[in-house]
């Protein structure tokens, strides 16, 4: 099968900085390459165009149309010519897309399109309580209604999406996935305490209730250390620059000499950080099925993660990790304490995160899976 990623970003040194979606979409792609299926990748929003081979992948650069108060239409139907090129030329047989801004809104390839579904500005404006752009809701659920066969990263997405959108779309729970050889645990020489956050530094993510989680956590044990990974972003609700410096003053003067905010590291160098660490936190308000998670929990690390929808999804309060509302500081700080002071509670719970993991969101599984969906696209 010859496969078509249509995406706003992907991690690579020509294509620039990925969150999410691009680290979703890579391991995607090089678990379905290792299936013997032809992959290409289109990122638009490049600065200029380009295509280039690696890995057997094929890649093609889209550059942006500028054009006052047409761009976006201009680039979406510059896709749809390279998407139906590529289609008429028989180098891909379906294209998927992200939902997020709904870009396809008015893509028509001759080819089937899949909607992925890992998180709308619609259903993260939603549990972020703030108001969605008419716009981005506007073709984001002309996307939806348009697309062939939609996937969701999880039921609670899936679910709430089409309740958002005031549609009824069936749609088929694929999760997002990662190469858990890729992230093998090693024996930890660091003996000292340590709390580790890796993600954007922003409001959605908890950040702004993880100083008064940790302020607890400080008054009974002195020697623990927060660890903050990820690039800053600015806070819509403040119009601050920086969720770092809101921030700051919330931590209390002894509690704050324990921080140490890293800012954004090499991806190459997250799993060193992830395996000196005692355990991991995500104190998140919105989330579709975070990569980061997986990652720490192949690592065969004990998490405290929100309890929020979509993690009932991931992990099992109590069996391979912790679940507790964000805003709950008290609970929070008592599950991270009750981590650090049980080494063997630890070693239980990343055993069995590790364990599902590789049973539930290996890459090769859920590649296998996104086949089995495509094919029944392609069926006449």
């Amino acid at each position: 099968m010859k496969i078509a990623f249509l995406t706003p970003e992907y991690p690579h040194p020509k294509t620039g900085h990925a969150g999410g979606i691009g680290t979703s979409i890579l391991n995607l792609a090089k678990a379905l390459s290792q299936l013997n299926h032809d992959v290409s990748v289109l990122v638009y929003g490049q600065g200029e165009d380009d295509h280039f081979t690696e890995n057997n992948i094929d890649f093609y650069k889209i550059k942006n149309v500028k054009v006052k108060g047409l761009s976006l239409l201009f680039t979406q139907k510059k896709v749809e010519r390279l998407l139906n090129f590529l289609y008429d030329s028989g180098k891909i047989d379906i294209v998927e897309a992200p939902d997020w801004t709904g870009f396809t809104a008015f893509v028509k390839p001759k080819c089937p399109l899949v909607i992925r579904e890992n998180g709308s500005d619609t259903y993260f404006c939603h549990l972020d309580d703030r108001t969605v752009k008419f716009k981005n809701k506007f073709l984001e659920k002309r996307a939806l209604r348009n697309a062939n066969g939609i996937i969701s990263v999880s039921a609670f997405t899936g679910n709430l999406t089409n309740e958002l959108m005031a549609i009824n779309r069936t749609f088929t729970v694929i999760p997002n996935s990662i190469d858990a050889s890729q992230f093998e645990p090693k024996q930890n020489e660091h003996k000292k305490l340590t709390i580790l956050y890796f993600g954007t530094l922003i409001r959605k993510k908890g950040l702004l209730e993880l100083p008064q989680i940790f302020n607890l956590v400080h008054e009974n044990n002195k020697q623990v250390e927060l660890i903050l990974v990820g690039k800053d972003s600015p806070d819509i609700k403040t119009d601050s620059k920086s969720t770092w410096e809101l921030m700051k003053p919330m931590f209390n003067k002894s509690a704050i000499k324990k921080v140490r905010y890293l800012g954004a590291v090499p991806y190459s160098k997250i799993q060193d950080l992830i395996n000196e660490t005692t355990v991991c936190v995500f104190p998140t308000f919105a989330e579709a099925l975070p990569v980061s998670w997986l990652e720490a929990m192949a690592m065969e690390k004990a998490i405290i993660a929100s309890n929020i929808g979509w993690a009932k999804e991931m992990i099992d309060d109590g069996v391979d990790g912790y679940l507790v509302h964000p805003k709950n500081h008290d609970i929070y700080a008592q599950r991270i304490l009750e981590l650090l002071d049980n080494p063997i509670k630890q070693r239980t719970f990343g055993m069995a995160a590790r364990q599902k993991v590789k049973n539930k969101f290996s890459h090769d599984i859920v590649a296998k899976r996104s086949v089995e969906f495509y094919n029944k696209l392609l069926k006449p």
